[in-house]
C-alpha cells in the first residue's frame, strides 16, 4: 500500500531508484545498499550463514545417529571425514568472502542469535 504522501519514481534508472530510496527519509540512512561488492558479499554472507546453520545441524544429527549406534564403523568414519571436509571448505569460503565466524551469527532481535 503507497501512502500518498511517500515520493514516487518511475524509471528504468538504478540511480533514479537510489535517489528515491535517499530523498524517502531525509536523516535517515537509506536501508538498501546499492553498491555491487556490498550487495555481492550481503549475499554471500546470507548464503554462507544458511549453509553454516545446516551443516551445524547435520552434524548434531550425525551425533545423534553414531550415539545411537546405528552406524557401522565405516560408516561414522566416513560421516567424520565429510563432515571434517564441509568444515573446512566453510573456513576456505568465510576466508573468500572476508567473513568472520561472528558474521555469520545474525541476530534474529527477540529470538537471539542464529548459531
Amino acid at each position: 500500500m503507497i501512502q500518498a504522501d511517500s515520493p514516487q519514481t518511475e524509471s528504468q534508472n538504478l540511480g533514479d531508484f537510489a535517489s528515491a530510496l535517499e530523498s524517502a527519509r531525509p536523516g535517515d540512512r537509506p536501508r538498501l545498499s546499492l553498491d555491487p561488492d556490498d550487495a555481492a558479499k550481503g549475499l554471500g554472507k546470507l548464503v554462507l550463514t544458511l549453509v553454516e546453520l545446516l551443516r551445524q545441524l547435520l552434524e548434531r544429527q550425525a551425533l545423534r545417529r553414531v550415539d545411537g549406534g546405528g552406524l557401522t564403523e565405516a560408516e561414522v568414519e566416513r560421516l567424520g571425514r565429510a563432515l571434517m571436509q564441509l568444515a573446512d571448505q566453510m573456513q576456505r569460503l568465510k576466508k573468500e568472502f572476508g567473513l568472520e565466524e561472528e558474521d555469520l551469527n545474525l541476530d534474529l532481535g527477540p529470538l537471539g542469535r542464529l548459531l
